[in-house]
């Protein structure tokens, strides 16, 4: 029992529990299937070895294969939503050790913060580290990526690790700039940090926003010589060796797996898919942009830690400074440069790309929570190390307190619910139109590639349809629709082909054939198969064709005959959450109801448009449409009678 009792108070030990009560935590927050966004496609990647969307994520994909295989529950994706889990744990478990160095290393040889009674610094490095590592495990953005699967839970781990091995490689374990002394540089660190380093960029590229931070601190605490410049050297073929993990992108294309994004085989294919090529047309696209995600950032950073761990950082930068201005500066550049870097991508779900800059601020926290701690013992006077303790982590968890009602997912069956009724939309073997990526596209991977559900129907989701690769896939898995529509693809191929190697081209030529091309697949298909475009589908895809609501989904016929629509009972959980992709989800039940509404009103049916649009109202009570179009139909049903 004195040996437990021992370890659990030892920075391990507090590591440990600290980390485990975070990961009980996101256990009980997990969400129980599918969620948004890529939550579907990563799933499938990760259960068939497959290649996932840009830039690849080939580290995370073995990983998730792993936790995919292993006994730990009944179905693939919670399996994955639990390596979530686990992974941001680990992160808070390193994170912790991350900031026990950084306190023990600056302030047990400067005046910055001096504890009047110096038995007390120990109890108060371990309390502030382990306050600062539940700020960061409860704030929104770190929290909401521990419960379900997604790429930045492992990412988290990896840039605490590489935080943590620059420090011990940089300074060892006793380090100050007292009296301009040195760090004590250790060898063996810098070839874990290089290899921590090449690993990290095999899950996720933004590992190189921590460029700007390390190469200063780099060249500050070991000096621009030459022998700074041989360690780089020197550590270049430990970073290749983990680096290298990228070797299974065109390894595992070439083996054409159920999912194949890029089809990386070649080398310029490989670096399309490395640098994310189809996505810089976000990337640096305007101020405006810039401008709007910054206010966003700055607007949203108190709440992102509930506003104490924002207040503890401002103290913190500032004795932080006091101690080891060098240390102080390389934290801020981490900072400054990945806020720089992700407010000029303009895409909606953000946040994530700011995980570095949380992470600074955590370490920041540590910093003014070791100066509570002191400013505490001084102004209570109390000698009860245990009650000082217990302050700052009671001050800590106040993140889980506020944010536990907007992270968790536990009764989140949303995307499950929508995908589920859109295939129940579906007559069997239907071709599919859709760019509803974000609630069922992505998942319908999961639940045809994996689950094997209904695997009868081709979704094909009309964007992915402007890249070459697309193709590739749709011939492995629906070979017919490609060989009916062969001529209108090489065509529109040809076109393309100028447009993905920066050649002139004419993008009116492009959309033409783009649109002809599509136009093909349904009229080539839909004497012999059900064909279906989903609600966004514009008109000119479809043009000169009907449309009859079926579910979610719009049969399209080439007619102009009466046909009557299915009735398809829909299988809906509420979830008493609002956001942009939920209430966006739930609006798109009530656009279902609307199209039906208007199709019966359309053959003279008032009663039953009328209780179509009274449910989207119980979908939507604030759908303009819905209340718009009952107000009409009740308006022709009094002129009726």
């Amino acid at each position: 029992m004195t040996k437990l009792k021992l370890f659990l108070s030892s920075p391990n030990g507090n590591a440990i529990l600290v980390s485990l009560f975070a990961f009980v935590i996101y256990l009980k927050t997990l969400a129980p299937s599918v969620t948004f966004i890529d939550s579907g496609e990563l799933a499938a990647v990760a259960c068939t070895l497959g290649i996932a969307h840009p830039t690849g994520y080939p580290l995370f994909t073995l990983l998730g294969w792993i936790f995919s295989n292993l006994p730990i529950a009944s179905e693939e994706i919670f399996r994955l939503n639990i390596m979530a889990a686990f992974f941001c744990a680990s992160g808070v478990f390193v994170f912790y050790h991350l900031t026990h160095v950084l306190l023990t290393g600056v302030f047990s040889r400067t005046v910055a913060l001096k504890f009047k009674r110096k038995e007390l610094l120990p109890v108060a490095v371990k309390a502030a580290s382990a306050g600062a590592s539940l700020i960061l495990a409860f704030s929104e953005t770190y929290w909401s990526q521990a419960v379900a699967i997604e790429v930045y839970s492992v990412h988290v781990l990896l840039l605490s690790l590489v935080l943590f091995s620059f420090l011990k490689a940089a300074f060892g374990d006793d380090w100050s700039d007292k009296n301009n002394e040195g760090p004590t540089s250790s060898s063996a660190w810098w070839y874990i940090f290089a290899f921590a380093l090449g690993l990290s960029f095999t899950n996720h590229m933004t590992t190189i926003l921590l460029a700007p931070g390390l190469l200063y601190l780099y060249f500050a605490t070991q000096g621009f010589d030459s022998t700074s410049w041989k360690r780089i050297g020197r550590m270049a073929l430990p970073f290749l060796a983990g680096f290298s993990v990228y070797l299974y992108l065109p390894f595992r294309a070439s083996q054409s797996p159920l999912m194949n994004w890029g089809n990386p085989t070649t080398l310029e294919k490989f670096l399309w898919h490395w640098t994310g090529k189809q996505y810089r047309v976000w990337i640096f696209s305007s101020t405006e942009a810039a401008g709007r995600q910054l206010k966003y950032f700055f607007s949203s950073l108190p709440e992102e830690f509930a506003y104490i761990g924002l207040v503890l950082a401002a103290i913190g930068v500032f004795y932080l400074w006091k101690g080891n201005a060098k240390l102080t500066v390389g934290i801020v550049l981490l900072f400054v440069g990945c806020v720089l870097y992700s407010i000029n991508y303009d895409i909606h779900d953000i946040d994530s790309y700011f995980l570095l800059a949380y992470v600074c601020v955590a370490v920041l926290a540590s910093v003014g929570l070791l100066w509570l701690f002191r400013w505490l013992s001084e102004t209570l006077r109390s000698r009860r190390l245990f009650v000082l303790s217990s302050l700052l982590i009671v001050l800590s968890i106040i993140p889980l307190a506020v944010h536990n009602e907007k992270i968790d997912q536990t009764n989140n069956h949303l995307v499950e619910d929508y995908t589920m009724n859109m295939f129940n939309s579906v007559q069997p073997n239907a071709l599919v139109l859709s760019y509803q990526w974000d609630y069922w596209v992505s998942a319908s991977f999961y639940y045809q590639l994996v689950k094997d559900y209904r695997a009868d129907v081709a979704v094909i989701d009309k964007e992915l349809l402007r890249r070459s690769w697309y193709f590739k896939q749709l011939e492995h898995q629906h070979p017919w629709l490609v060989e009916k529509s062969r001529p209108e693809i090489e065509e529109f191929l040809k076109e393309l082909y100028k447009f993905e190697h920066e050649l002139p081209y004419d993008s009116r030529v492009i959309e033409g054939r783009y649109i002809e091309m599509i136009r093909s697949f349904i009229m080539n298909n839909i004497n012999s198969r059900p064909v279906y475009v989903t609600t966004e589908i514009e008109q000119e895809f479809t043009a000169g064709m009907q449309r009859v609501p079926e579910g979610l989904a719009l049969r399209v016929y080439n007619d102009s005959l009466r046909h009557e629509m299915r009735n398809v009972p829909f299988a809906f959980r509420p979830f008493e959450r609002h956001g942009r992709l939920e209430d966006a989800l739930v609006n798109m039940y009530a656009t279902a109801c609307n199209a039906q509404g208007v199709y019966w009103a359309q053959i003279g049916n008032i009663d039953s448009a009328r209780t179509a649009f009274r449910v989207a109202l119980q979908y939507n009570p604030n759908s303009i449409d819905a209340k718009s179009l009952l107000t009409r139909i009740e308006a022709l049903g009094r002129g009726g009678r």
